[in-house]
């Protein structure tokens, strides 16, 4: 049997944040019940395919999954479990807004076999926050972080946001530090992108940004690179370890879910608009399928593996593809070397520091 990632979509939110571009939108209990039950009847159908693997972790995203009742999330796990055997070990992450769940929420959650939460923060100050359009508070973080603790969660990411409008190098180093030293198992900072058809688009997309950091409403390149040494920085000396470009962990607390998809590990999305890649076929639910090339999987190997700070394995690439990675990427990994953004590291070719501030240019340099 072979391993599984299962993501399972929850499209709704309280509220649609200003950047966000997700498949989200806010909903009555009555439509979040009757998406639970499709869901759930969906889930189910793919007992046949269930056979075939163990899954290895499971992640319900969104939107907002904790906006759902304790009983629509037991429903959820008991027809995945029903129809998908789960390793006893397997990570399970739900992620978690402030403001969406109480103690009992999260003591069923935990009782589920829900073992690791993704709390989205994105900033510890309120001005920010209210500029993100989140729904909550500081506070309701600090007090949502101390429940998940009190329910006996052991494994929590918080997810931070840089790049902010009127955020200043010092707010985002006071935003770092104040989540370090609530010691989450695990950091994700990511930098704010415009996304079409978001309000902050409508204010700062085109042109329109160019001109925002003219007028220090959005922060320039060299303050939002300081911002990215910063974090490796400042999380280093409070005993994280980047493994990804924007991910952070505690020794033995990278998610594995993640993990998953940048070692391009099978997973199967449920729910609408989710993602899927099994027998090198990638498809949206109730979408066409697309069957990848073996050029398509070179890509995405090479792309994909160059987000963790490891990089690619030479032997790996050699097992799974029959071919070396310098007779298929030859010139590629000279231009990139004399550049000083790749390196070679044994069996592993990886980004430099150089390189991870252009890692979209490097990246992109591997598509045929």
């Amino acid at each position: 049997m072979r391993p599984l990632e299962l993501y399972i979509h929850i499209p709704f939110c309280v509220k649609k944040c200003r950047y966000c571009d997700f498949l989200s939108a806010p909903a009555t209990p009555e439509a979040r019940q009757e998406y639970v039950m499709g869901l759930c009847q969906k889930i189910r159908s793919y007992y046949d395919l269930g056979g075939l693997y163990h899954v290895s972790s499971i992640f319900i995203g969104g939107g907002t999954p904790s906006i759902l009742e304790a009983q629509q999330m037991r429903s959820i796990f008991d027809a995945i479990r029903s129809t998908f055997p789960v390793d006893s070990d397997a990570e399970i992450t739900v992620e978690v807004n402030p403001g969406t769940v109480d103690k009992l929420k999260l003591m069923a959650y935990y009782n589920i076999g829900i073992n690791r939460l993704s709390i989205g923060l994105q900033s510890t100050d309120d001005q920010e926050l209210k500029m993100l359009g989140r729904i909550h508070t500081y506070q309701d973080f600090l007090d949502t972080y101390s429940l998940a603790r009190e329910a006996g969660f052991r494994n929590i990411n918080v997810d931070l946001m840089s790049g902010i409008p009127f955020q200043t190098l010092g707010g985002w180093e006071d935003t770092i530090k104040r989540v370090a030293e609530l010691a989450p198992e695990h950091i994700s900072a990511y930098s704010l992108i415009i996304e079409e058809g978001t309000p902050f688009y409508e204010k700062y997309g085109e042109g329109e940004r160019a001109e925002a950091r003219r007028r220090r409403e959005l922060p320039d390149e060299d303050t939002e690179r300081l911002m990215y040494q910063f974090t490796k920085n400042i999380l280093q000396n409070y005993g994280y370890h980047r493994y990804e470009i924007s991910n952070y962990a505690k020794e033995g607390y990278e998610c594995r879910h993640n993990l998953g998809y940048w070692n391009r590990t099978e997973y199967l999305g449920i729910g609408t608009g989710a993602a899927s890649l099994i027998n090198n076929q990638r498809f949206v639910e109730g979408g066409e399928i697309e069957v990848l090339t073996p050029q398509n999987q070179m890509e995405e190997y090479m792309f994909l593996g160059l987000r963790r700070i490891k990089g690619i394995s030479k032997a790996d690439f050699r097992r799974t593809f029959g071919r070396s990675v310098e007779n298929v990427y030859g010139k590629v990994l000279i231009h990139m070397y004399q550049k000083q953004l790749l390196e070679d590291a044994g069996d592993n070719i990886r980004l430099t520091e150089k390189g991870i501030d252009v890692s979209n240019y490097v990246m992109s340099e591997f598509l045929f």
